[in-house]
């Protein structure tokens, strides 16, 4: 059972349902869809060449992750994410980035450990330059290095949903041109840590590059930002 359980999680984002829950989603948190908005099975459907019934399941997915309500005989409307639920995904992630620096310090791969190295120096370049476009790119494939190198597919799989979910506010901040050094800086120390074979510095150092990097966000306006929303409604 457990077998089938695991193929049927690798296999369900192609599957008709999978592919339409991880579009809407995609949809969803890149913003083409805004607060509120009214998701049309039918239109949905005949936009991406499926019946009714995938979008369907796919509605009932994005439903359980709070991105979408559905109101009975009336339709599916898009929650979106607010800012609690930004704080509540940077503190549990906080925890969980943690966890994944001390396991990918016991399980990087002498490639993936290459890859990090290379990844930190590129970014220090683009960093003197003030290229902040390929800083974020940067930024966004260390953790990925780091997801990948803890060997462990379920936190891996948890925490890119959780940064899947906050990719939007994450580019504006690390468009901050103080913020994208000093986050680089930052990947640098975890990077140190691990390849010293320090776990229990590099969870320390990954647990407080979050909390950080959510700080940074408050600074720079994530209440203010909002707040706009909500008055625009």
């Amino acid at each position: 059972m457990g077998n089938y359980d695991v193929k049927q999680e690798v296999t369900d984002k192609y599957s008709l349902r999978g592919r339409v829950f991880h579009k809407l989603r995609d949809d969803i948190l890149s913003g083409k869809y805004e607060e509120h908005e009214e998701l049309k099975e039918v239109a949905i459907g005949e936009e991406m060449g499926v019946s009714r019934t995938p979008v369907r399941e796919a509605f009932r997915q994005l439903e359980l992750e709070g991105l979408i309500q559905i109101i009975p005989n009336k339709g599916a409307y898009v929650t979106g994410i607010t800012e609690k639920d930004v704080k509540d995904i940077y503190m549990i992630r906080s925890l969980l980035e943690g966890l994944c620096a001390r396991w990918a310090t016991e399980h990087i791969t002498k490639e993936q450990m290459e890859e990090m190295e290379e990844n930190v120096y590129l970014a220090q370049f683009h960093a003197r330059k003030g290229h902040l476009e390929q800083l974020a790119e940067l930024d966004n494939r260390f953790h990925d290095i780091l997801y990948e190198a803890c060997n462990s597919k379920i936190l891996e799989h948890q925490l890119k949903d959780f940064h899947q979910y906050v990719l939007r506010v994450r580019k504006k901040t690390l468009a901050n041109a103080n913020r994208g050094p000093q986050s680089n800086k930052e990947h640098e120390e975890i990077m140190e840590a691990i390849k010293a074979g320090n776990a229990e510095l590099a969870e320390m150092l990954a647990n407080r590059h979050m909390i950080n990097a959510y700080e940074n966000m408050v600074q720079n306006g994530l209440h203010e930002a909002y707040e706009r929303k909500e008055n625009a409604k």
